[in-house]
This record gives structure tokens, sequence and C-alpha cells, in this order.
């Protein structure tokens, strides 16, 4: 029975609660230093299977990589240069309809490792580790826009305002690192179409929501404590410790306030371990020359910068660690036009770091403990746009996986002999999905989060497990 209590005082609204305490969070994460965060226990749902691989590392290749100029060689494609598709296959609507003629790749191939693996010659170091990858060559999107297919790729939705698959690692996994985020995202300099939202928690609990670090210093903002006696910030946070409990006594435990608690806890502790993280300074000359971080083009810098970055990541326990692409003055790997300059910038950017990070991992002994994957949201179209670009091609590309609980040297299904449509084997990005989630010990079908009367899961009611590709 609901009872009315006419004269006393209408009790603060949620909304009235956060902005009254709003500084009061980081005192409850000083309070904290030294025990446990309230990160939400009961959204860790643990592992389901035995596994050695305990994180991952996105290498998100922004904008579409065409295919049929990188991994999938399609000789046809030269038989064909200059002709029209139209009278060779059937061509599907593509996302600015300015079809040209079939072109053949600017690109030599050359087959590489003992798998004979064909790579182009636009990644002359990735090749030599091709016996360490398993070449996925018949992913397809649903999406052929780029907003839609980033938050298809990063959420299994081409919808906004799904958790992302780092916040359902982190959810499902936990964290193995108190003083740094569970989901990383270290930004080259491109935030992905579709924005922040492909990196968001959605309905999960906000503590699990990726955290962007910035390529530059600081990387995260207002790392550095503005009180210059340690003393002052810690009275300013008791006090406020104070608010905050009054608070909870009158609101209850609710996510919003105690994901802002959580949040502010690793935010406190992160002001000693982010700086020590980006110190790059106790790493080796043959380390840096490794990856490329004092390479003369600055896109190999970057990336470089954020490999290292990754590696040295996942030796302090952060679950997901998500890369995007550096500036390199135009738009990521979406060459619409000016294929040849275009992709040979954003694989000379990319090429040698990634090399060094597969060297890396093994030299360290992190090789099996670490899951990489490195795609973009669609291919390319192996006819032109215009004379010297390629459209969006959601209907077959490539990707790959290497490190733990993967098999080197596989290649997966196959599109057709123009690259263009996925005929064999075909998967789709709920397939990805469901591989990373079963590497990491998690059955996608068992993962679920209670919302909007029914159990949610990042694969939705699909996915199947690409059992061909697994150690």
């Amino acid at each position: 029975m609901h009872h009315c209590h006419r004269f006393r005082p209408a009790p603060l609204t949620r909304r009235e609660m956060l902005r009254t305490c709003a500084g009061g969070f980081v005192a409850v994460a000083a309070a904290a230093l030294g025990a446990e965060a309230a990160t939400p226990q009961a959204a860790t749902p643990g592992t389901h299977h035995p596994t050695r691989v305990r994180n991952v590392i996105f290498l998100y290749m922004d904008g579409g990589v065409s295919q049929v100029d990188t991994f999938d060689y399609k000789p046809m494609l030269q038989r064909y240069h200059g002709r029209d598709p139209h009278s060779i296959f059937t061509v599907e609507p593509t996302q600015f309809n300015n079809v040209g003629r079939v072109m053949m790749s600017p690109w030599r191939f050359r087959r590489h490792g003992q798998s004979g693996r064909w790579v182009s010659e636009l990644f002359p170091n990735i090749a030599r580790h091709v016996d360490d990858l398993a070449v996925i060559h018949s992913m397809t999107s649903r999406f052929p826009e780029h907003t839609s297919a980033n938050y298809f790729l990063h959420t299994g939705s081409g919808l906004q305002g799904r958790p992302s698959m780092g916040a359902w690692l982190s959810y499902g996994l936990g964290s193995e690192n108190r003083n740094l985020p569970g989901f990383v995202i270290l930004n080259g300099g491109l935030v992905p179409p579709g924005g922040l939202d492909n990196f968001n928690s959605g309905f999960l609990p906000a503590a699990y929501q990726g955290s962007v670090f910035r390529p530059g210093d600081p990387a995260v903002a207002n790392i550095r404590p503005i009180e210059t006696n340690p003393d002052h910030q810690r009275q300013k946070l008791d006090l406020l410790r104070q608010l905050d409990r009054a608070g909870q006594d009158r609101i209850g435990r609710v996510d919003e306030i105690e994901s802002a608690i959580a949040n502010a806890e690793t935010a406190f502790r992160m002001q000693a371990a982010v700086p020590e993280l980006m110190d790059l300074t106790g790493e080796s000359r043959a380390t840096k020359d490794l990856y490329g971080v004092d390479s003369t083009f600055n896109g190999t810098r970057i990336f470089g910068t954020q490999c290292l970055v990754a590696r040295r990541l996942v030796e302090r326990g952060v679950r997901f660690i998500e890369l995007t692409c550096p500036n390199l003055g135009h738009d990521r790997w979406d060459q619409h036009g000016n294929l040849k300059r275009g992709h040979e910038d954003n694989a000379r950017a990319v090429d040698q770091p990634i090399a060094g990070l597969l060297r890396d991992l093994k030299t360290r002994g992190l090789w099996e403990q670490t899951l990489v994957v490195w795609t973009g949201e669609f291919g390319r179209t192996p006819f032109a746009q215009g004379n010297d670009g390629r459209d969006h091609n959601p209907f077959g590309f490539t990707m790959w996986m290497a490190g733990g609980g993967v098999r080197g040297g596989v290649s997966y299904g196959a599109t057709d002999e123009f690259g263009y449509k996925a005929v064999a084997d075909v998967r789709e990005i709920h397939d990805l999905h469901a591989t990373m989630l079963h590497i990491l010990g998690v059955d996608h079908t068992r993962q679920t989060f209670r919302f909007g009367g029914r159990d949610m899961r990042l694969t939705d009611v699909h996915g199947d497990v690409i059992h061909e590709i697994l150690a």
C-alpha cells in the first residue's frame, strides 16, 4: 500500500543527488585507497571453460581496408582490368553508386611463410609473421555505411547505445589491475564515425565503459592533481566523503552512483599508474626501434607508440585494449579516391608497429595470454569508384587473428574470384564476437545481462564460434 506523508520533505531525486554531491565521489575514491574497488560484483559471471588467454589487443583499421589490395589475392582483377563490372557479375548498390571499371591492385602480391599465404607489398613486415596469423577471408557486415557498421563491429548492433565488446569482456572477466581501467582505447588521433558510443557500456554498469587515452602527454586529462600538497587534496576528499555517505543513506544503492564511485576510485589510483605506464624511458633502444617509435614517418611513430603501450597494458593486466588509427591528413582507410597514396600511407603507419608487437609478445612470453585481432568495419569493391578509389563493400572482406588460442598459418573462407562477395564459409560480426569470447573462456550464449525484460548478450540471438581457426 502507498502511504502519503504530507508533512515530510520530499526526498532528493537522483538527478538532484548527483548534482549536489557531484564532487563527492572522488572522496569515496580516496577513502578506498588500500581497499578493493566497489565495481559491481553482480556483473562478474566469469569464464565457462579453461583458457590461458586473458587479454585482447584489437587493432581497428578504421574506414575499411581493401581486401583485394592486402590479403585477398585475385589474379582475375588483372585479367578483367578496365572492364565494365556490370558485364561480369551482379553489382550491388554502393555507398555512392559511382561505379567505375574493374580495377586491378596497384600492388604486387607474393607468397610468404611455410603456409604460402599471399600478402601484398603493402605489408612487408606483417608478411614475415604470416605463419602466426589465422586469416578469415569470408567476413561480412550487415551495414555498408561507416557509423552503423562501426556500431555493429563494436557492439553487435547497428544501432547506437549497446555495450561495446570491450565492456562485455570487462563485465564477464573483471580486471586484473585495480589501478587501471579494464577497457582502454589508445586513440591515435581519429575517433571512428559513431563517436565514443563505439566504446560505451550501454545498459551494463557504467564502470565497464571504455577509457580513452590520448597519444600525447598527458594521456588522460586531469591525471595530475592540482593540489601541490597531498594533504590539501585529502582534506577536501574527506569532507566530500561525508556528503557522499549522507546521500547514500537517503538514496540507497543505484548503479549510477555505484559506478561513479568505482570509476572515481580507479581515476584516483590512475594518478600514479598512468604516468608510469606512458613513461617509455625504461624501454630499450632495440625495443623502440622494433616498434618504430622514433620513425621518420609521423604515422609510424604514433602507431608504434600505441602498440608499445598496448604491450605494457597487457603486462599490467588490462583486459581489452583497442587501437585506433593515426590522422595522416586524409580519410583513414576510406579511400574513395586516391587509393594508392591513401593505402600506402596507412599501411606504412601500421605495418612495422604491428609486426613489432607480434614479435615482442612472443619474446616476452605474452603470446599465449594475448589475442590480437586486426580488422576494419567492412572491405572495398573490386571495381573503382570513379577512376582511382574503391567504395564500401560489406559483402566479403578479410580480417585476421593471432596469438593465444589461434592456429597460425590458417586461411579460412573465401570470396569469389574477384574478391567481391564471400562464397565459402561465410561469416559475420556475430561469429567474430562469439569466437573472441570463446578464446577468452566465455560461452557467448551464457554471458548475459538482464535488461528490458530479457537476457541480453553481445551476440544477441546469433553467432557461432569459428572452430576451424582455434588452436
